[in-house]
C-alpha cells in the first residue's frame, strides 16, 4: 500500500491532468503534454500566457472563475492533442465528415480548430451544469409542495446532486478506458507528491508515494457540490427576505423557474469560493485543512488507480518539462 511522506513541507503550484495514454502538467511558466505512442514518449511544451500581476483577472474570487474556464480550455485542447498522439491514431481511423471539411474550408484550419475547441468547452461545461446542477434543481423544486422550509428544499436538492455526482463517477470508473485514465491520474498525483517531498524523481521514489492529493481537480468538483448546498441555502433565504412576495408563490411553476435561474446565476460565485478554498488547502497542511480536504481525499480512491512504471515515467517526464528555471519559483 502506498504511504504518504509525513515530512512533506514544500507545496508546489504545479498541477496536472490525465490524458489519453499521457499526462499534461501545468507549471508557473510552461505547460507540457507527454503521451506514450508507438515510438515512445512525445513531449510538447508551450509557454503559459499568464494575466498581468495586479490585473482584474488576478483579484480574489474573480481569479477563480478566470482560472476555471482557462483550465477547461487548456485541458480540452490537451485531451484532443493526446488523442492525435496516442497509439489508437484516432485522426487516421476516422475520416472527417462533409460538415467538417466544409467548416474547415470556410473558416480555415486554425479558426476551425479554435472553433472546435470552444464548442467542446461550452458543451462540456453545459453538460456538467445540466447534469449536476439544473437536474437536481428541477427534482428538488418539486418537493416545495410538501417541504415549506427553504433550507429543507436546498438540502434535498443537494442530496440529489451528490447522488447523481457519485453515481456518475462510480459508473465511469468501471469503464475499461477510464480505469487506465484514472491510473494516469494516480501517476500524476504520486509524481507531484514525490516532488513536494523533495525526493529525486525516480520511478522507485514516485511509486512509494500516495496517489491522493489535496489539490485534485475531482476533489475540487466535490467541494463545489458541497459548497453549493451552503451558498444556495443562504442566498435563497436572503432572496425570500428581500422579496417577501416570492414566498407566497412557493409551489408554483414560476417560483421554481425564478429559483432555478437565481441559483444558476450564483454558480460563478460557488466556483470562485471553491477555488479560493482549494488554493488555501494547497498552501497549508494542518488539522483544519485536513478536515476540509478529507471528503475530496476519500473520493480520490474512486478517481485514481495505482499506475504502472510506464505511466510513472510519463508523469516524471511531464513534471520535469515544466519545472521553473529558478528553483522554488513554483512554490505556493
Amino acid at each position: 500500500m502506498s504511504k504518504q511522506n509525513t515530512n512533506e513541507k514544500f507545496k508546489t503550484m504545479i498541477g496536472g491532468q490525465a490524458l489519453i495514454e499521457g499526462i499534461m502538467m501545468r507549471g508557473p511558466e510552461k505547460d507540457a503534454v507527454v503521451v506514450r505512442g508507438k515510438d515512445g514518449l512525445t513531449t510538447e511544451v508551450t509557454e503559459r500566457k499568464l494575466p498581468k500581476p495586479g490585473s482584474v483577472a488576478t483579484w480574489p474570487l474573480i481569479r477563480g472563475v478566470v482560472n476555471f474556464f482557462s483550465a477547461q480550455m487548456v485541458g480540452i485542447k490537451a485531451l484532443l492533442r493526446s488523442a492525435d498522439l496516442s497509439p489508437e491514431e484516432y485522426s487516421e481511423t476516422e475520416k472527417p465528415s462533409k460538415l467538417d471539411l466544409w467548416l474547415e474550408k470556410k473558416l480555415g484550419s486554425e479558426k476551425f480548430q479554435k472553433g472546435l475547441l470552444y464548442a467542446a468547452a461550452v458543451l462540456g461545461i453545459g453538460f456538467s451544469v445540466v447534469l449536476f446542477f439544473l437536474l437536481p434543481m428541477v427534482i428538488g423544486g418539486f418537493f416545495d409542495r410538501w417541504v415549506k422550509s427553504n433550507i429543507g428544499v436546498n438540502l434535498i436538492e443537494g442530496a440529489v446532486r451528490m447522488i447523481i455526482f457519485m453515481a456518475y463517477m462510480y459508473l465511469i470508473s468501471k469503464m475499461k478506458d477510464m480505469k487506465r485514465l484514472f491510473s494516469y491520474h494516480g501517476a500524476e498525483h504520486k509524481t507531484i507528491r514525490c516532488y513536494e517531498a523533495k525526493l529525486p524523481l525516480t520511478v522507485e521514489n514516485v511509486r512509494q508515494q500516495t496517489r491522493l492529493h489535496p489539490r485534485c481537480g475531482t476533489s475540487f468538483l466535490l467541494v463545489i457540490m458541497l459548497l453549493s448546498i451552503l451558498i444556495f441555502s443562504i442566498a435563497s433565504s436572503v432572496l425570500l427576505v428581500v422579496a417577501p412576495g416570492l414566498a407566497a408563490m412557493q409551489g408554483t411553476f414560476l417560483y421554481r423557474l425564478i429559483m432555478i435561474a437565481y441559483k444558476l446565476l450564483l454558480l460563478p460565485l460557488v466556483v470562485a469560493i471553491g477555488y479560493e478554498i482549494n488554493r488555501f488547502v494547497g498552501r497549508h497542511d494542518n488539522w483544519f485543512t485536513r478536515i476540509l480536504t478529507a471528503p475530496g481525499m476519500w473520493f480520490q480512491n474512486f478517481t485514481t488507480n495505482e499506475p504502472d512504471d510506464s505511466m510513472i515515467e510519463v508523469a516524471i517526464t511531464a513534471l520535469e518539462a515544466v519545472l521553473p528555471q529558478q528553483e522554488g519559483a513554483d512554490q505556493w
